[in-house]
């Protein structure tokens, strides 16, 4: 992660954030905090926050980003970190606080438009939300607008709007084809349409594209589920609780074997 930046991007049907973005362990264990300037310490606990907040370390997460805060607090992208830490631990007022300082700081920066999007759209501030996102992704500057377009979807789909959600999902898909969410994201709308061959299609293209995810092996089973394929659901059923048991996917799951028991 180079200085102040925040990396990835987040989709509402993610709960991993700004995966990959952190300093590894090597790079951590290099640097000695004490030896920088209050910039360059704001930047490094961001990144080391962000990288504790990915993995739910949420105590050590809120250590550093709000010494990150401390040290630079005109920074917009040390708000937009913080802002994620509290939309994290549900403290909604407080992140949208520091989404809008960003914003003030950095109208037009699409990273930072994104991801407040997405926390409106978690909201059901469903068309504050997509008007957020579609500055986003209409900006020249940034770099993946297929990001904010399927975020825009996930918005509509969650809106009950599937006709709208899938436009949005197809427009995703179109401008980047290697683009795995956003098949994800389709194979999604044509379940809850019941038409399962065509999720089916989807969910393995979208497997051809990215590793196995808790999401996209729920999406599969709750497929084989709805045309009575036992075997398939029981296969899938495994692979979740072992490859995944924390996920909450997962946590679904056993909540419904646990009902129906």
């Amino acid at each position: 992660m180079r200085a102040v930046s925040i990396c990835g991007a987040m989709v509402l049907t993610a709960s991993v954030l700004v995966a990959g973005c952190g300093p590894s362990q090597l790079e951590r264990d290099a640097v000695d905090p004490n030896t920088l300037s209050e910039t360059n310490a704001a930047s490094y606990n961001v990144s080391l926050g962000l990288t504790y907040l990915q993995q739910g370390k949420i105590e050590l997460a809120q250590d550093k980003l709000e010494r990150a805060l401390s040290q630079n607090p005109r920074d917009p992208t040390v708000h937009t970190a913080v802002a994620l830490l509290y939309d994290r631990i549900g403290e909604d007022h407080k992140a949208e606080q520091h989404f809008r300082t960003a914003l003030k700081m950095k109208p037009n920066d699409p990273s930072v438009q994104n991801y407040y999007g997405v926390f409106l759209c978690k909201r059901k501030r469903y068309e504050e939300g997509e008007k957020v996102l579609l500055k986003a992704a209409a900006s020249p500057l940034y770099q993946t607008p297929e990001v904010a377009v399927n975020n825009v979807g996930v918005c509509e789909r969650n809106a009950g709007h599937l006709d709208v959600a899938e436009q949005y999902f197809r427009k995703a898909t179109d401008l980047r084809p290697q683009f795995a969410e956003g098949w994800l994201q389709l194979a999604e709308v044509s379940y809850l349409r019941k038409n399962y061959s065509v999720a089916r299609d989807y969910l393995q293209h979208h497997l051809s594209l990215t590793r196995t995810s808790a999401s996209a092996l729920w999406l599969a089973l709750r497929i084989e589920r709805a045309v009575g394929n036992t075997k398939q659901v029981e296969a899938y059923a495994r692979r979740l609780k072992t490859e995944f048991p924390n996920a909450e996917e997962t946590r679904q799951l056993m909540e419904q074997e646990r009902k129906s028991g």
